[in-house]
């Protein structure tokens, strides 16, 4: 493909894929239709841009990074923790370098940028994105546990253990407690 619109109308529709991959680890706990990799995506850049106002960090980027942090398990599938031990973690980078090989130039390097400052973890957008993807497991966590799913708390202590910024932590202390409707009452 060589067509600039041909190659972004073709990763827009592999970008789809991730409405259609459901996040896998927790069919472990018995969810029947866990939320999609998109559902995912979406809180966490939201909440990413919470996160980095907060912490001082630009709100934009913060979820600009988020958008992106997933996007490689169009290739993959959604691989749960328990893969360890069995199967190496996919490159992020590599895979993202791949999906992207075909794009124009300015729209690729927006990609792997993004895709690279995620993984480093060396900004505070990036702490604060990948902060958001923990908090978002969690809060999905509490979600399904208030509607039954028993067994869900090893991916509440998975998240607050892996929580770095003072935000995201006093989120997630709240989270633990409140209702998740609680926002009704307000």
């Amino acid at each position: 493909m060589t067509d600039e619109g041909t190659s972004l109308a073709a990763f827009g529709y592999e970008l789809g894929v991730l409405k259609r991959t459901r996040r896998t680890g927790w069919t472990h706990a018995g969810v029947r239709d866990p939320e999609s990799v998109a559902e995912h995506t979406m809180r966490v850049a939201q909440l990413a841009a919470l996160i980095a106002a907060e912490e001082g960090g630009d709100p934009a980027r913060a979820s600009h990074l988020a958008l992106w942090h997933d996007t490689q398990e169009t290739r993959t599938g959604d691989l749960p923790h328990t893969i360890g031990g069995y199967v190496d973690k996919p490159d992020p980078r590599r895979i993202t370098a791949d999906q992207t090989a075909e794009l124009p130039d300015r729209s690729r390097e927006v990609v792997r940028a993004a895709v690279d400052e995620y993984e480093s973890g060396e900004t505070v957008e990036a702490r604060c994105a990948r902060d958001a993807d923990k908090l978002e497991m969690l809060l999905q966590a509490v979600e399904y546990r208030d509607i039954g799913v028993q067994r869900v708390d090893g991916w509440i202590d998975s998240a607050l253990r892996g929580i770095r910024t003072g935000t995201a932590r006093k989120i997630a202390q709240a989270a633990v407690t409140l209702s998740p409707l609680a926002w009704r009452n307000r």
